[in-house]
Formats: structure tokens, C-alpha cells, sequence
């Protein structure tokens, strides 16, 4: 397998390739908030601690935190994984019922590089997925910092949005979790083989980024078709539509709402049309990968497209640009970082 593919970008039909540039040279140069909807109630049998990490993975930290109050784990709790080389802030919880939490534990953390700045009780475990977006403070370097056209790049995806792929941290290096997906969708997905569904997401990510793909290769990826299944901004919410008209399409320019594309599984697809027979397509490409994700029992999911970029800024400095903006959970400001600069990890 070839990698990484070559699924293109919106900007280069306009603007050409985009100029080389550097971006996560230290962790600092990669800082990330995330912002949850609700706050701890202040009692309850869980620990809520809100953390600041830097050159660690959510996973270490839930590791460290659940030895530190001597339980499993499992009971800990967390909304996303964020980046390891990064300066990230987010909610961790800890089931403690009926005890303190340990003598010095935020002293603790902060010698293995977690800073506690709350903590607060709360009835219920943390769940995943709860966020509703993360906020990013990016800096940037290199070649693209003194690159004319980079200001008119910024503006345009903020103008059209950006192409919502996955980005390349989600296949591992060389795309070897992709690799493994292939190789163990093949011979029947087994729990015990793949606890945390890293492989299947693995290969979710993949056909989604591929129909994506196409669908900006035909100049569709951020206009609706007949049958597709409409994306509110920012939302959960979805609704088909039979045939777009003149007023669905002034909200998709204003980036109101999105196309969506399938996140494959069991269970029909709610699009028809047009839209329903790029998946048609999508599975006639993959058929082993789609095949063996409804085997192993994944629902069907949708992802919208396109993501609007919310409170975005641009800052120039000396040798430097500081990239600020929010998306929602589950995006990666990778996605937002291709359209803006050439780098191989991009």
C-alpha cells in the first residue's frame, strides 16, 4: 500500500501547492484547550481534575493518575485523546467513593509534567466524546511564514470552510494501523485483538477520507446533492435533503450547514439520490474494508464534510505566524494545517 495517499486539497486548484512550512518544532508550539458545555456539580464519588499536560498522551495520564489513586484504569475517565507533542488542557475524572484524594497527588502530577489547575467533584464518570470543541493556538514556521499567498489561503478557508478529513495520526505511522485493519477485518474482527477499536476507527477514517476525496476531485465536497444528508454547523444535527433549492444552498455558502459522508457500518443509509450512490461507489472500491467493518458489527455513522473555523485569528511575528482557531470534537486541525502548509507529515 502506497503511503500516504494522495487525497488532494481544496486550495491547490486555486492557489497552487501550498509553500513548505514547520509546525510542532516543541510541544509549545502546539497548544490546545478543550471546552466542555457543562461544569462539575462540585459533590459526588467522582474526582474531576482539570489538567495541563505537556510531552505526554492522554493515555499516560490516565495511567499515572489511576496508579497515583490506586484503582484500575477503567475508572477513570476522559472526553478525547489529545496530541502528545503538545501543550493541552482538558477534564480527567477518577472514581473515589467515600475517599479523599491522595496527599500530595497534584504535586505528584506535576513532577511527571501534569499540571492540576481544578479540581472538583461531580455525581458521574467523565464520558467519552462529551467535549464540544477544542481550542487551538498554533505556531508556525519556515518558508510559508514570508509566503505572499499564505493570508489569502487563511481567509479562503475561512471564507469556503475546510475539507473535514482525518488526520494522519489516526492511521499510525506509514499508515500501519490501517495495515492491521485490513489484516484483521480479513480473518474476522475480534474484541481481544482490538480492545479500544483503534483498528476499525482506523479503517472508518480511511473510506471516509476517500469518499471525501472524490467528492472534492468533482468539485462537490462543500455544495449539496439530491439525497444528501445535511450537517447544521456545529451540531448533531442532520436532515436529508430530496432536492436542494435556492435557500439550502445560500445556507450551505454561508456555511450554515454541511454535506455529510457515511461512516461505514450496519444499518441503511439515511441519504438516497446522488449522495447514496457515491457510497454505493465508495463500497464497490472497498469492498473487503466495508464488508468487514458490518461483520464485525460497527454501526453506521455520518461526518459532515466541511468544518467551519470558529474564533479564528492570524498573528505575525518575527519568523512566525500564530495560528488561533476552535472545531469541533472529533476534527483535526491537521486538516486545517494542509490546506496551509507543505509538510510531510501533512
Amino acid at each position: 500500500m502506497d503511503w500516504p495517499p494522495s487525497w488532494p486539497r481544496v486550495l491547490d486548484a486555486e492557489f497552487g501547492p501550498p509553500v513548505s512550512g514547520d509546525y510542532r518544532a516543541r510541544p509549545e508550539d502546539f497548544m490546545v484547550e478543550e471546552v466542555l458545555d457543562f461544569a462539575p456539580e462540585g459533590e459526588g464519588e467522582h474526582l474531576w481534575l482539570y489538567i495541563e499536560k505537556r510531552d505526554l498522551t492522554t493515555a499516560m495520564v490516565v495511567k499515572e493518575l489511576a496508579r497515583l489513586c490506586e484503582v484500575s484504569p477503567r475508572v477513570v475517565g476522559y472526553s478525547g485523546m489529545k496530541d502528545r507533542v503538545a501543550v493541552t488542557r482538558q477534564w480527567l475524572s477518577v472514581q473515589l467513593p467515600g475517599r479523599e484524594a491522595p496527599e500530595g497527588l497534584a504535586e505528584s502530577l506535576a513532577e511527571r509534567g501534569v499540571q492540576v489547575l481544578e479540581m472538583a467533584r461531580h455525581p458521574r464518570k467523565l464520558k467519552r466524546g462529551v467535549h464540544r470543541a477544542n481550542r487551538f493556538r498554533l505556531r508556525l514556521t519556515g518558508p510559508a511564514v514570508d509566503d505572499e499567498g499564505f493570508a489569502a489561503r487563511w481567509e479562503r478557508l475561512l471564507e469556503r470552510g475546510v475539507a473535514n478529513y482525518f488526520g494522519p495520526q489516526r492511521f499510525g505511522p506509514d499508515g500501519r494501523n490501517l495495515l492491521r485493519a485490513r489484516s484483521l477485518l480479513a480473518r474476522g474482527w475480534r474484541k481481544r485483538d482490538d480492545r479500544d477499536g483503534m483498528l476499525l476507527s482506523a479503517a472508518r477514517s480511511f473510506l471516509f477520507n476517500e469518499l471525501l476525496a472524490e467528492r472534492i476531485r468533482e468539485g462537490s465536497w462543500d455544495r449539496l446533492l439530491p439525497g444528501e444528508v445535511a450537517n447544521l454547523d456545529g451540531t448533531a444535527s442532520q436532515f436529508t435533503v430530496e432536492a436542494p433549492d435556492a435557500g439550502l444552498e445560500a445556507r450551505a455558502a454561508r456555511l450554515d450547514l454541511h454535506p455529510s459522508g457515511v461512516l461505514w457500518g450496519t444499518g441503511g443509509s439515511v441519504a438516497n439520490g446522488e449522495a447514496l450512490a457515491r457510497e454505493a461507489h465508495l463500497a464497490s472500491r472497498f469492498p473487503a474494508l466495508c464488508g468487514g467493518l458490518e461483520a464485525a458489527g460497527v454501526r453506521l455513522g455520518r461526518r459532515p464534510l466541511r468544518l467551519s473555523l470558529g474564533e479564528a485569528s492570524l498573528e505575525r511575528g518575527d519568523d512566525e505566524l500564530w495560528l488561533a482557531f476552535t472545531l469541533p470534537r472529533g476534527a483535526f486541525a491537521t486538516a486545517v494545517l494542509r490546506e496551509l502548509i507543505a509538510h510531510p507529515s501533512l
